[in-house]
This record gives C-alpha cells, sequence and structure tokens, in this order.
C-alpha cells in the first residue's frame, strides 16, 4: 500500500498499523471536554499538571479495562511519557490551547523528570526493559546514569549501531555513559517490539503469575 493511496483514502500508518481519520475524530471528541475540566482545575485550583498527571486523569476516564492506562490509574501506577506533546495528544492539546486563546492547559515535564531520576536514585536494584528507541530510550538509560547505572537491561528495537542513532545504539555504549553498570546482565533483542514483547510477557510475567494462581487454587 502506496502512502498515496493510503492518504487518498483517509488511513494513516504507523509501522505496522493502519488508523483511519475517523478514529483521530472521535478522540477530540472525548478528550476536548476532559480537557476543558482539566484546564478550569489548573486556573481555580492552582492544579499543576504534569504528563503522568495527565495519563493518569485519561486512565480513569477511559474506564475500559482493556486499557494499560486504565490499569495504571486503578492501581496508581505512575506513566512517564516526556514526548507527550509528539502525536495525536500533542495535536489535541494544540487545539484546545489555541481554542482558549493560547491560556491553556500548562504541562510541567520537570516535575515528572524529577520523579522518574528519583525514582533511580532511590531504588535498590534498577532492570529495565526499553521497547523501541529514541526518547524513551534515552530517557530511561538517562535516569540510570543518575545511580551509576542499571543492573539489568533489555532493549527490542531494530535500530541498527552503524547510523550512530540513540535507538540503534549497544546496551554497551550506555555502559560508557555511566548508563548501564559495567557488570550489568544485558541483551538487545534485534525484533519488532509489537510481534516480540507479547511472546516475552507470556514466557516471563504472565507464566508466573498462571503458576502462581495455579497453586493458589490448589490449596
Amino acid at each position: 500500500m502506496s502512502g498515496a493511496w493510503l492518504r487518498s483514502n483517509g488511513i494513516n500508518r504507523a509501522g505496522n498499523l493502519l488508523i483511519p481519520n475517523e478514529n483521530y475524530c472521535k478522540f477530540e471528541e472525548w478528550l476536548m471536554p476532559i480537557l476543558d475540566t482539566c484546564l478550569n482545575e489548573q486556573k481555580q485550583k492552582g492544579f499543576r499538571w504534569t504528563p503522568s498527571k495527565l495519563i493518569n486523569r485519561l486512565g480513569k476516564e477511559i474506564n475500559d479495562k482493556n486499557s494499560i492506562c486504565y490499569w495504571a490509574w486503578r492501581n496508581n501506577i505512575p506513566i512517564y511519557c516526556p514526548a507527550l506533546t509528539d502525536g495525536s495528544l500533542g495535536d489535541m492539546l494544540y487545539f484546545h490551547s489555541m481554542k482558549n486563546q493560547m491560556d491553556g492547559l500548562i504541562i510541567d515535564i520537570v516535575e515528572d523528570l524529577c520523579h522518574i531520576n528519583s525514582m533511580a536514585v532511590m531504588s535498590f536494584k534498577s532492570g529495565v526493559i526499553i521497547l523501541g528507541g529514541g526518547v524513551v530510550k534515552h530517557h530511561i538509560n538517562n535516569a540510570n546514569l543518575m545511580r551509576n547505572g542499571s543492573d539489568y537491561t533489555v532493549y527490542v528495537n531494530t535500530g541498527q549501531e552503524f547510523d550512530g542513532s540513540d535507538s540503534g545504539a549497544e546496551p554497551d555504549e550506555a555502559v560508557s555513559w555511566g548508563k548501564v553498570k559495567s557488570d550489568a546482565k544485558t541483551v538487545k533483542v534485534n525484533a519488532d517490539a509489537t510481534l516480540v514483547f507479547p511472546l516475552i510477557v507470556a514466557r516471563t510475567f504472565a507464566r508466573v503469575i498462571e503458576e502462581r494462581n495455579i497453586k493458589e487454587c490448589e490449596k
């Protein structure tokens, strides 16, 4: 499928995903009232929003048990997103800000930066699983720099080292920065994370939980 054909048919491609334009219309209809409420809380209560706080609110509002954000909200697990504005959510924040004459939501990314870095610093052991590359990969590794490196590191991406990109960098490069400890257990899986990570979860975390549930049922 060519990009021109997809464009003429109102379909956007993100890697191996196809997303029709109407999805973004539905997203806007759902999101804008939530942003209005968030803005009112900012103006009336002085509430300071961060990417993780906004994602937490969206997890609450989505009310869908199939959503990772929903379960993160239910269990009070923060989801940090330093590149929150890079995508359709950023587009909606722009539209919302323009609608409010540039007097819209103010989102503090530094507060989240302090939280994720402090989380790394205070950790007795640090293990990271990084899917893909770019901002996410660098942000997580940089947080571990604050504690002289992670103890366990797993990369899953298709980036190649020869082009000098952050995405393609091997774990050993992060060792040189102190983002991964020199004696850390590391591995890079050269594969599409959307295909491989579900298999990793099924073979590890999900398997452990299933075995634990079976033992509890046998008691």
